[in-house]
């Protein structure tokens, strides 16, 4: 592909050379420059790649894309205003504009995007409609899972991997665009059909991130001047902030009489093995609903899932199945393996999200609640004596262990935590190794109890002393069901 086309919805200023010339790739990462590619210099909080430019010239580049005077031989010299849009638009350019033959569907918010989107894929391909899926968990299609860094991946891996998708026969693809994915415009490029907003709280405040509220929710209205149909929930404080400015048709969902999709009447449905909430809609649809996840706010990701997938062409099928048998891993997942009590595998690794999850918890009135958690190694102390004393007041009984030690003593991070719990008096136990930990629990699990195992979620590693080895709480799980555990309980 020639340069001047990869550069044909981007305004620039050839400083250097030309553009009529063919360009075997587009890349960012200096380490990746192959040869005859063009290496768009990204500026992050550590790195700068102008500094990398002429190292990559050297290396075989054949155009350098710079936001700013670089120095370059050897090399077509091109600069933009802003070097990670135009590599968003170029990168949409390369893979053929693969957006206009999905349809395309982001999510924004403080949180419920990972349970949304999974929510959404469940539904439509309840439908019959294969969706792809780009967040937290990766990149997912079919039954592959795409490992990424980011929420949302740079502009250039979402185009691959949306061109991956219609590839493999995907209709759909649901993206959760994170507020730092706007603001450093990697969902440029193109424009979603649908953008939904779940609720703002407080989040990603200071350092790189962002500079204050104010700036926090400005970066997630960006969606909604980025999208074809705005579905928003109602009843958040900050739904009319994010539609400041936005040139999108809207939709709404929540509990309000002004909705246009309502929710009302919900329950909690609570069995061994299954925890969840069952609703009415009413509006747009009219039916009962269950969703295999707990907490009344799952009703409102729930509502914001419907409320597309009825745009998109879903029937009150697709919606029930969809709903109904569909997990997030590592969210609130549960792992059936006794009738008596309820074992869950939760992300949740600091004291706001263990505070969140055991008061929903808490709701489905258990007869214990037993917490097993660790904390991260080379952190912050004060995370371990707030997760302590969130555990230690909310929990009948925590278990305190390892997860992701990294380069600090297990037994170290154990004792901060303990400090936290003995704030409370609550009742604990310290069992240093993760699995044996795990084994503890199951071996002492009693009719009615909820078992969460909080912190890894759908971590497939631990880090210790500087080494990422796999584990995997499933498969831990799954062999000590094999070696018979739940027939030695206590």
């Amino acid at each position: 592909m020639k340069l001047e086309e990869l550069l044909s919805e981007v305004s620039y200023t050839v400083l250097s050379g030309d553009t009529d010339m063919e360009i075997s790739d587009v890349i960012y990462d200096s380490r990746r420059v192959c040869r005859d590619c063009v290496f768009v210099c990204l500026a992050g909080a550590s790195f700068d790649g102008h500094d990398f430019a002429q190292k990559a010239a050297d290396a075989g580049a054949a155009a350098v894309v710079v936001g700013r005077d670089v120095a370059v031989t050897g090399a077509a010299v091109i600069k933009v205003d802003d070097t990670r849009r135009a590599l968003a638009f170029m990168s949409a350019v390369y893979f053929g504009a693969p957006a206009k033959e999905l349809t395309t569907i982001g999510i924004t918010g403080t949180k419920g995007k990972t349970t949304t989107a999974c929510m959404i894929r469940s539904i439509l391909e309840s439908a019959g409609m294969k969706t792809g899926v780009i967040g937290t968990l990766g990149i997912i299609i079919g039954d592959k899972l795409i490992k990424t860094a980011n929420t949302t991946p740079e502009s250039y891996e979402i185009q691959r991997a949306m061109r991956r998708m219609i590839d493999e026969g995907c209709k759909c693809v649901v993206m959760e665009a994170s507020s730092l994915g706007l603001k450093w415009h990697r969902t440029d490029g193109f424009v979603f059909d649908y953008g939904i907003f779940t609720n703002f709280s407080h989040d990603h405040i200071g350092g790189v991130e962002h500079a204050d509220m104010e700036e926090y929710a400005q970066c997630k209205a960006m969606l909604f001047r980025q999208c074809r149909t705005g579905i928003m929930n109602i009843d958040d404080p900050a739904c009319g902030k994010m539609l400041e400015g936005s040139t999108c048709r809207v939709e709404t969902f929540g509990f309000s009489e002004k909705a246009e999709l309502r929710a009302s009447d919900d329950e909690l449905v609570s069995k061994a093995g299954y925890l969840g909430v069952r609703f009415k809609v009413s509006g747009r649809l009219d039916m009962t609903v269950s969703a295999a996840v707990p907490g009344k706010f799952n009703v409102y990701n729930a509502l914001a899932a419907i409320a597309v997938c009825l745009d998109a062409g879903a029937d009150k099928k697709a919606i029930e199945k969809g709903l109904n048998g569909f997990k997030v891993k590592g969210r609130v997942e549960p792992v059936p393996i006794s009738a008596d009590f309820t074992l869950l595998i939760d992300y949740a690794h600091n004291a706001l999200s263990m505070e969140n999850i055991l008061s929903t918890l808490r709701e489905y009135k258990p007869e214990r609640l037993i917490t097993l958690f660790g904390a991260g190694g080379n952190r912050p102390r004060d995370r371990r004596f707030e997760m302590g004393e969130i555990s230690g007041r909310m929990s009948d009984l925590s278990v305190i262990t390892e997860d992701n030690s990294r380069f600090e003593n297990v037994m170290d991070i154990i004792e901060d935590i303990k400090t936290g719990i003995n704030k409370t008096g609550g009742k604990f136990v310290v069992v240093p190794d993760r699995t044996d930990a795990i084994r503890y629990c199951l071996e002492n699990g009693r009719k009615g109890d909820i078992i969460v195992l909080a912190g890894k979620g759908h971590e497939d590693y631990q880090d210790k002393n500087g080494v990422k080895t796999h584990y995997d709480e499933r498969e831990v799980i799954a062999q000590l069901i094999a070696e018979g555990v739940l027939d030695k309980k206590a």
